[in-house]
């Protein structure tokens, strides 16, 4: 395995194509292709390097383009756009829990409660699984004040939490709902970086834990510590690198057949509305894999600045692409039996869904099924609904598995989880 290096001094970034429209570097804040909605700043005023407005053209369609905001507050059950939402035969959907205000990763204890991360607001929830007559059920904040704690994963009655730059065990977590429980220091030799610094998290089948640790900007090169994923043991220690050149993954899985990790990726922003598309990946040997970034980007296209003097074929192709700027998220593989047997083992993939294409795509949910060669994958839709119009009435974060076999998918957008459910 690769060993976690130490912060480097990257050399001096070089200006990019003038032909792709690249201010110069600055040393502002930083954002990334999934962002809150930023003021776009006038044409004569250079945008930081780590924005997600760098690169972005000053004239045309494109300069109208800029991240999507959600509503501030959780939408009420009663407005959720359920109506609007629509699933395979056989299948059906209803709300799960509402009133989660920038619902993000979930991860669900043995007694059904539901944790659920969130990225912008500094809470992390506990939905309990009993629903009260009217089928609502009891949400309670257990966390609060964190930064950007994006990541949950549950292990031996603990809740791991992860903040842009540090990772916290909250332990016996079930009798400490009313948000008293003090956490423990897992790891914090994290960078500290807004651009892709939400964090993913989950616990390998081999008992480790897993972090991603996003590039830090749109197109850079990145330090030796980003554009990767790290495992280790639970209590933090032998960390260390199992896939580089990841430009920001958000949601990962392991195939209970081979167990091999499998991870959505976002493409870069900026080249063109229909390239790079997102990436499904699998990891196949950790620790000497490179998947591209910054050089290659979708296993065809090697990148108009970083990309000279390299061919695609020096990094692990893809083995499914998942559109251009779709923001694919969650991932997990079905591991239940309520669904039919065409959906055993298949994964279910959370599109968050673009912004920066004049004609939007993704704001669904897509079903990919692992072929007979364990790698290339075929993709097609399965919940859809939330982009109407060009406009989205909510935004698929991440997908779970629950408890009795349904699927769970959050929606940051309005705060809610829905629940998908089969039967004839």
């Amino acid at each position: 395995m690769t060993p976690i290096s130490q912060p480097i001094l990257t050399r001096s970034l070089a200006a990019a194509l003038a032909g792709l429209g690249f201010g110069l570097m600055g040393s502002g804040p930083v954002a990334a292709q999934e962002t809150p909605a930023t003021a776009a700043p006038p044409p004569s005023v250079q945008v930081d390097r780590g924005s997600a407005l760098y690169g972005r053209p000053e004239s045309g369609a494109a300069a109208k383009l800029a991240p999507v905001a959600g509503p501030p507050l959780a939408t009420a059950a009663a407005k959720l756009p359920l109506d609007k939402l629509t699933v395979p035969e056989g299948f059906k959907v209803e709300v799960y829990a509402s009133g989660l205000a920038n619902a993000r990763e979930m991860t669900q204890a043995p007694d059904g409660t539901l944790y659920v991360g969130t990225r912008t607001v500094g809470k992390v929830y506990a939905v309990l699984p009993k629903a009260d007559g009217d089928g609502k059920r009891a949400v309670k904040t257990i966390a609060t004040g964190l930064h950007r704690p994006n990541g949950v994963a549950y292990h031996d009655d603990a809740l791991y939490v992860a903040e842009l730059s540090k990772i916290w065990r909250y332990d016996d977590i079930a009798n400490h709902l009313d948000g008293a429980a003090k956490p423990t220091l897992v790891y914090d030799d994290l960078p500290k970086d807004e651009a892709h610094g939400w964090k993913f998290i989950a616990i390998g089948p081999d008992n480790k834990l897993y972090v991603p640790v996003g590039a830090p900007g749109n197109i850079v090169m990145p330090p030796d510590t980003h554009a990767q994923i790290r495992r280790m043991d639970l209590d933090g220690k032998n960390a260390e690198v199992i896939a580089r050149g990841v430009r920001n993954t958000v949601g990962f899985d392991w195939n209970p057949k081979t167990k091999q990790l499998w991870f959505t990726d976002n493409g870069r922003d900026w080249v063109s509305e229909d390239i790079p598309n997102d990436e499904l990946n699998v990891l196949t040997e950790p620790g000497k894999q490179h998947f591209g970034y910054p050089y290659c980007h979708q296993g065809t296209f090697t990148d108009p600045e970083y990309g000279w003097g390299h061919t695609c074929s020096e990094f692990t192709a893809p083995a499914a692409l998942l559109g251009a700027h779709t923001a694919s998220l969650g991932l997990r593989f079905y591991t239940g039996t309520q669904f039919p047997e065409a959906y055993r083992d298949a994964m279910f993939v959370a599109r968050h869904g673009s912004w920066n294409r004049t004609t939007k795509l993704g704001g669904d949910v897509v079903v990919a099924r692992p072929g007979a060669d364990g790698k290339t994958a075929a993709v097609e839709p399965f919940l859809t609904g939330f982009l109407q119009d060009n406009k989205y009435v909510g935004r698929p974060v991440d997908v779970l598995v629950a408890k009795d076999g349904s699927l769970l998918v959050s929606d940051d957008y309005n705060g809610a989880i829905y629940r998908v459910s089969y039967g004839r």
